[in-house]
């Protein structure tokens, strides 16, 4: 059925906005939803189809946006979209799941992204109460 290590995309990003996005899962994996409304919130993998291209794929360090601190760092080290795999990950509030689509609030995938996978926020396994960031991220 699927090769090895291939990617199958299951869903695509229908709408994006800072207060509310849809996801649409496509139909054939509606049954992998059950049960998906029993969480307030969800971790959305997604593709960075914008910077798939062989430039933005050969990017191995960068200068993190958004911070103050002019630290060059490699693209393991932050999240910037330019990467050897334009994988995205966020992890939104799902507002209502209806069908096959989820509308989610935090989402930062664009219009058009592909879903590569939705996995349940499970809060006692996700969050780590002892971990820590260096010091350039929070200026």
């Amino acid at each position: 059925m699927y090769g090895k290590g291939e990617l199958r995309f299951i869903g695509i990003v229908e709408s994006a906005g800072e207060e509310e996005a849809k996801v649409r899962i496509f139909p054939e994996f509606y049954d992998a939803l059950k049960g998906i409304d029993g969480f307030s919130h969800l971790i959305i993998l997604y593709w960075i189809h914008l910077r798939d291209n062989e430039k933005e794929r050969s990017v191995l360090q960068v200068v993190p946006r958004r911070h103050t601190e002019n630290v060059k760092v490699g693209v393991f080290a932050c999240r910037s979209p330019s990467r050897p795999n334009p994988i995205g990950l966020c992890v939104v509030k799902l507002m209502k799941a209806e069908g096959c689509v989820l509308t989610v609030n935090g989402l930062d995938a664009f219009e058009g992204s592909p879903i590569i996978d939705v996995k349940p926020y499970i809060q006692g396994m996700d969050a780590v109460p002892d971990a820590y960031t260096p010091e350039w991220l929070s200026h």
